[in-house]
């Protein structure tokens, strides 16, 4: 198709209701239509409305389906662009636009010329869902021309005036880069995306971290007056990375009462005549843990020893109908992760793939889910003990056996990269090393029934894992039907809510013995190991912790 460059030059062919100049969120609402020529495609139409830009092709030989770059298509036709697929807009100078849809190496090999024409550009920036996988986004680059500035110009003003009508945006964020996590690819991971946030004028304060525990040190120390200065708080890494910035968030904000402790719910449930109600298939041993002190559930991390205040009664027991504050540095403060870890089990659950630029054009679009942060507590062992009590939290698993022996292990040889877990994971398993421990939880009500948003709530709780038949259980995916269902519900629930009943309303149930393992999953902790998760029915903010004991077992039992 041939370009006449003076189709381009006399008139801008620019209509709208108001001033053809006029940039304003006011005007934003009306029409602008102008004939333009769209890179590798050829002339359209181009119309902005109240919800995006729509597409009229002129021509139908341009109407086949894609657009190519290089001899593969890339990037498929659209007749609209909606705004809140879009996350930036771009003037370009005047220069050469690409007119045949064509690469260089296609017109050689058919002995044609390269058609084009010099004018002013300005880019489009959205993204299109990858054909075989819906959770991957890719990049989409609209790229327009016109042989007057006026006209491109007003464009770039008036989308950008209908970009800043997009509610819930970041326009200042908080980025902690790992360089050492999975396979020390945090810096390569945080250069692939840096321009997504550049396009979408997110401005963005990197920190590159030096040692462990740094970007606790920083989160634990910052002042809400610092942080009100951003929109939220990004994590390039892994996990175990995100963790510890939240950790390092709560743990000097979260004011809030301890859950019971192990005598609190015997003193409890025996006031209350409930008692103890032990699982009648197992046999319990009476058996006394040697060096008590020296095994905790939780280890003496890197952490600088933040404590949490203690929230409990003159009599020692815990006040769980006390108010406590939990001051947030602003009503839209969130936590994001672009991936480079090894698992990068939270952004699977969250995104439904491992991918960083999915995960940057989620940031950047604003668009955002609930997660459920469990509390973990290391109480004193005995009342003689001379280590306090300590928190932790956690966003996707607490492991004590097994899994917290992997991770102990494995962290001796982090210059393996993620191959590390195989290896201490396989150490680990040959040892077969079991555990004394008494857990003890609250058997739901919503175990009985399928789970609603009010039953997961009225009995929040520890999860019995002896849930539905397999075939029964909805897997959670990207837009789960469950997750979706509660979305509205869970996005009015204050962050500091109570999961404890009053002991009237509770029958705590124990089980004692010797285990491999014994997990709590807060989420399904979905892997490339395991694409169902660890718990493949749990749901993002369902306010359980799905518990996993595995008793001590023959080594190929613990396998199947």
């Amino acid at each position: 198709m041939e370009i006449n460059r003076e189709d381009y030059k006399s008139d801008p062919k620019v209509v709208e209701s108001g001033n053809v100049g006029e940039a304003t969120s006011s005007a934003s609402s009306s029409v602008l239509k102008s004939t333009l020529l769209l890179e590798n495609v050829g002339d359209v139409v181009l119309t902005l409305n109240s919800d995006g830009l729509s597409l009229e092709f002129l021509g139908s030989s341009y109407n086949d389906g894609s657009i190519t770059s290089g001899i593969k298509p890339v990037q498929k036709f659209v007749n609209e662009i909606r705004f809140s697929d879009v996350y930036g807009v771009e003037f370009i100078n005047y220069g050469l636009i690409n007119v045949s849809r064509q690469s260089k190496a296609e017109q050689c090999f058919q002995g044609r010329a390269s058609h084009g024409s010099e004018m002013y550009r300005f880019t489009v920036h959205s993204f299109q869902k990858s054909r075989g996988q819906p959770c991957l986004w890719v990049l989409a680059v609209y790229s327009f021309g016109h042989k007057d500035l006026q006209t491109c110009q007003t464009w770039v003003d008036r989308i950008n005036a209908s970009l800043n009508l997009e509610m819930g945006r970041p326009k200042n964020l908080l980025v902690f880069i790992n360089p050492m996590s999975g396979k020390a690819s945090g810096r390569r991971t945080w250069e692939m995306v840096a321009p997504i946030f550049s396009r979408a004028k997110v401005k963005t304060k990197v920190i590159v971290t030096e040692r462990a525990g740094h970007a606790f040190d920083v989160m634990s120390s910052a002042a809400n007056k610092e942080l009100k200065s951003y929109n939220g708080v990004i994590a390039v890494g892994g996990d175990g990375f995100f963790n510890e910035i939240l950790n390092g968030f709560l743990l000097s904000r979260h004011k809030a009462p301890w859950p019971p402790s192990p005598s609190d719910i015997v003193h409890s449930d025996q006031s209350s005549g409930n008692g103890l109600f032990r699982n009648p298939n197992e046999r319990v041993t009476e058996t006394t843990c040697q060096n008590e002190d020296h095994s905790p559930l939780l280890s003496n991390s890197v952490y600088n020893g933040t404590r949490q205040a203690n929230f409990r009664t003159e009599d020692g027991t815990c006040n769980i109908g006390q108010d406590f504050e939990f001051p947030l540095p602003g009503e839209e403060f969130r936590f994001g992760i672009i991936p480079a870890g090894s698992t990068d089990a939270i952004v699977m659950c969250t995104t439904g793939t491992r991918d960083p630029i999915t995960s940057a054009l989620n940031i950047v679009l604003g668009k955002k889910v609930c997660l459920d942060i469990a509390q973990v507590v290391r109480w004193k062992t005995t009342t003689a003990s001379d280590i306090e009590p300590y928190v932790r939290y956690a966003a996707s698993f607490a492991g004590y056996g097994f899994y917290g022996d992997v991770i102990a292990e494995s962290e001796k040889y982090r210059w393996m990269g993620p191959k590390r877990y195989d290896y201490a994971g396989t150490k680990v398993f040959l040892r077969h090393s079991s555990y004394e421990a008494e857990v003890a939880f609250i058997e739901t009500e919503s175990e009985k029934t399928n789970p609603t948003v009010e039953k997961v709530h009225l009995f929040s709780g520890l999860r019995k894992r002896q849930g539905p038949k397999k075939s029964e259980r909805v897997v959670c995916r990207t837009n789960c039907g469950v997750c979706n269902t509660k979305s509205d519900y869970m996005s009015k629930r204050s962050p500091c809510s109570t999961t404890y009943s009053s002991s009237g309303e509770t029958r705590w149930l124990r089980s004692r013995g010797k285990f491999l393992s014994v997990g709590a999953a807060i989420i399904s902790n979905r892997n490339e190991r395991a694409p169902d998760g660890l718990v493949a029915d749990a749901h993002l903010s369902d306010g359980f912790l799905h518990l996993l004991m595995i008793r001590d077992c023959p080594h190929a039992s613990y396998l199947w």
